[in-house]
């Protein structure tokens, strides 16, 4: 990250903590509905404004994703007097739980099902070589079949959305007794749409969807009609989040990506109901949906980003952190064998 960027950091840290000391005090005093919605529309605007402090994609995209959607969807939650924020939390914590997908400690569905929300320290070594290995083919790119580059592309999002939140899960838990939301659970296992988007990838995504879009839409038009609802917001939101990394206008194509995905999830439930149908097992139905979804992204979801050259920029700054990682381990490598050669 860059010395501006770096500054940019302090200060939209320091503008997003000032924007939920004021929103913890105005939910404090203010009844739930209109008045709370009211008083929180000066920061729902300026939130969705601060990721382009930064001139990197990775930390304008990031930021995006953390507070122009998940925030933006917990205060449209706190507003309507709904958790997970609540202004009886302590302010570092509301503060964290606010702007990213941070939960308290022992709360949420992930305790009781015994699962971990974090990636362990062996797991992330192997996530971050991996990480470092695509990166490193992509000097090849030029001479590289561009359905392989987009495959390497959708695993570079996979590990790289991992190690990010296994940073942030570190800190939370050290600096806040939190963590973060589980974000993935072995997508690559996914054996329909359903599991994929629902249960498997980036799951902060469904969490705040389901109580926002699905279950108000499903309680007045039905399960299909949450569905799509959820799929057609998804996608809009996916917009925004291009628009971060582009700085272009959007395409559209994001939103047809997730309209297309759910259409599908609405068809393998209706499937689903009919017990007697056949349905393919497992060993068919896991590399059937990772397919699809490969195939249809290929199609819709990255040429968004591609076509602008985005992906370019976003392997320059790849390549440049690696090669810092790279020259910072030989330098305390270097400084460690000057220390132990002066003490011999």
């Amino acid at each position: 990250m860059a010395g501006g960027d770096l500054r940019s950091l302090a200060a939209v840290s320091a503008a997003v903590t000032a924007a939920m000391c004021y929103v913890r005090f105005a939910a404090g005093r203010l009844r739930p509905g209109l008045p709370r919605l009211a008083a929180f529309l000066p920061v729902l605007a300026a939130l969705l404004f601060l990721p382009f402090a930064f001139r990197a994609i990775h930390p304008r995209a990031i930021s995006g994703f953390f507070l122009a959607w998940l925030a933006e969807f917990k205060l449209l939650r706190l507003a309507a007097g709904q958790g997970p924020l609540h202004p009886s939390l302590p302010l570092p914590a509301f503060v964290a739980v606010a702007s990213g997908p941070v939960r308290l400690r022992g709360d949420g569905p992930d305790k009781a099902q015994g699962t971990s929300s974090g990636l362990d320290l062996a797991s992330s070594a192997v996530m971050a070589a991996l990480l470092a290995v695509i990166v490193s083919l992509y000097r090849y790119q030029e001479v590289m079949n561009q359905y392989v580059l987009l495959t390497l592309y959708a695993f570079h999002v996979y590990l790289a959305l991992e190690l990010v939140l296994a940073s942030a899960a570190a800190a939370a838990r050290a600096l806040l007794g939190m963590d973060l939301e589980p974000q993935f659970d072995r997508p690559y296992l996914s054996a329909s749409l359903r599991d994929f988007w629902g249960r498997r990838w980036n799951l902060s995504v469904p969490a705040v969807l389901r109580p926002c879009v699905y279950r108000p839409v499903r309680a007045r038009l039905g399960q299909p009609a949450g569905v799509l609802a959820t799929f057609l917001v998804s996608g809009l939101v996916h917009e925004l989040m291009f628009y971060y990394i582009t700085l272009r206008p959007p395409t559209g194509e994001a939103t047809a990506f997730f309209a297309l995905h759910g259409a599908c999830a609405v068809a393998e439930a209706w499937w689903a109901r009919h017990e007697a149908w056949w349905r393919p097992p497992r060993l068919v139905a896991t590399p059937l949906t990772l397919a699809f979804v490969l195939v249809t992204a290929f199609w819709l979801f990255f040429p968004p980003i591609t076509r602008p050259g985005a992906d370019k920029l976003v392997i320059a700054e790849c390549e440049a952190a690696v090669a810092f990682v790279r020259d910072a381990g030989a330098w305390a490598a270097g400084s460690v064998r000057s220390v132990w050669t002066g003490r011999s």
